[in-house]
């Protein structure tokens, strides 16, 4: 049997950050792990900024509502998941991710959690495990399933090299020049039929 495991931002939906950069005006909230590829030194960034600038869960909250899939994502993700398994795995957040998992159809999310004040800030986050894409891919493999991975970043990579097959989705040129050996689409229309070819 196949399963997918597939990265969100990026591929099915746009970079939370980068939305949250746009509305509040901080421009260093725009780096994403397609810029840094350490996501603890990312993190930690990201965390800092919050606490410069007084944001809290609600404020990154209220963006997130007003954000949409990338056009066509949904149809996608249908197709997809009437084809075969598919799991979302990421490194978003449980306090981020319901109101995308909703607009999406509630697919299966594997993914991180945060660490609330009292008062609601961010004061840090919580892996669900360290390097927790290979570690899915590794645990599916093991029960006999073949992997078909998709990814848009750096902290895609190790999951990429560890499934059967991997497609990096709209990737930036830095991340296409330095992983040559995977397949390259940049549009649903491509990826269903790579995908199609893959699984059948």
């Amino acid at each position: 049997m196949k399963i997918v495991c597939t990265d969100l931002e990026g591929v099915l939906v746009p970079e939370i950050w980068i939305n949250v950069a746009e509305k509040t005006g901080i421009e260093q909230l725009r780096l994403t792990t397609r810029d840094i590829a350490d996501y603890s030194v990312l993190m930690r960034k990201r965390i800092d900024l919050l606490e410069q600038h007084g944001l809290k869960l609600k404020d990154i909250k209220d963006v997130i509502e007003t954000m949409q899939p990338l056009e066509g994502a949904r149809e996608f993700l249908d197709w997809l998941r009437a084809k075969t398994q598919t799991i979302i795995v990421s490194d978003t957040f449980e306090e981020f991710a319901r109101p995308l998992m909703a607009k999406l159809g509630w697919p299966t999310l594997f993914c991180n959690s945060l660490q609330i004040s009292s008062d609601g800030k961010i004061t840090d986050y919580i892996l669900r495990q360290a390097d927790g894409k290979r570690h899915v891919v590794q645990a599916l493999q093991s029960l006999n399933f073949k992997v078909v991975a998709m990814g848009d970043s750096y902290n895609d990579i190790s999951m990429l090299k560890t499934a059967e097959h991997s497609v990096l989705f709209s990737p930036p040129d830095t991340i296409k020049q330095s992983y040559p050996e995977f397949a390259v689409v940049n549009d649903y229309k491509t990826l269903q039929k790579t995908l199609a070819r893959l699984l059948d």
